[in-house]
């Protein structure tokens, strides 16, 4: 004897799953053929008087709204929570680009239309910024529009140039 039911009952079951599909056993998914809700018509509607409002209180009252987070007067979630950090407005946001990484472009002539062009720099923001990120090896000219001292220190020991363009702001 089985245990968990009879076996005629697994294999209706089955039966039912592995219908053929055909034009005479479709039907709509559940739900599919349900009308909108239409509150206020009648008692016997089921949704007449109060038109699912409920009785009295805010959000029985025409016009009734309530902004984002309001937890029926408790202090809300976002005011329960301590304020931390700092967010600094008057932050510059620089284009970086590392001494490593020009050491791998081809070229030794390097200004920022042309890492622009190569993909490289995306958003200018306030300007370049070299910074002095890995090696370099061989002579290179870059113009930016600021330098780190550890690459400024790099582009001139392997013998190249750093050229400083626009009013460099510090």
């Amino acid at each position: 004897m089985r245990v968990g039911g009879h076996r005629a009952a697994g294999v209706i079951a089955r039966k039912h799953e592995m219908a053929i599909r055909n034009l005479s056993n479709l039907h709509a998914p559940k739900k599919a053929n349900e009308n909108k809700k239409r509150v206020g018509r009648g008692m016997g509607s089921g949704m007449g008087k109060t038109s699912t409002r409920g009785h009295k209180g805010q959000g029985s009252r025409s016009g009734s709204s309530l902004m984002r987070g309001f937890e029926g007067g408790q202090m809300p979630l976002h005011r329960r929570l301590p304020k931390r950090g700092f967010t600094n407005i008057f932050k510059k946001q620089w284009a970086i680009v590392n001494v490593g990484t020009l050491e791998k472009l081809e070229g030794d002539a390097f200004t920022v239309d042309g890492l622009m062009a190569l993909g490289l720099v995306k958003k200018l923001g306030e300007g370049l910024k070299v910074l002095g990120t890995g090696v370099l090896t061989r002579k290179i000219t870059v113009e930016a529009h600021q330098f780190s001292k550890s690459a400024l220190e790099k582009i001139q020991k392997a013998g190249g140039t750093a050229q400083v363009i626009g009013a460099a702001a510090e």
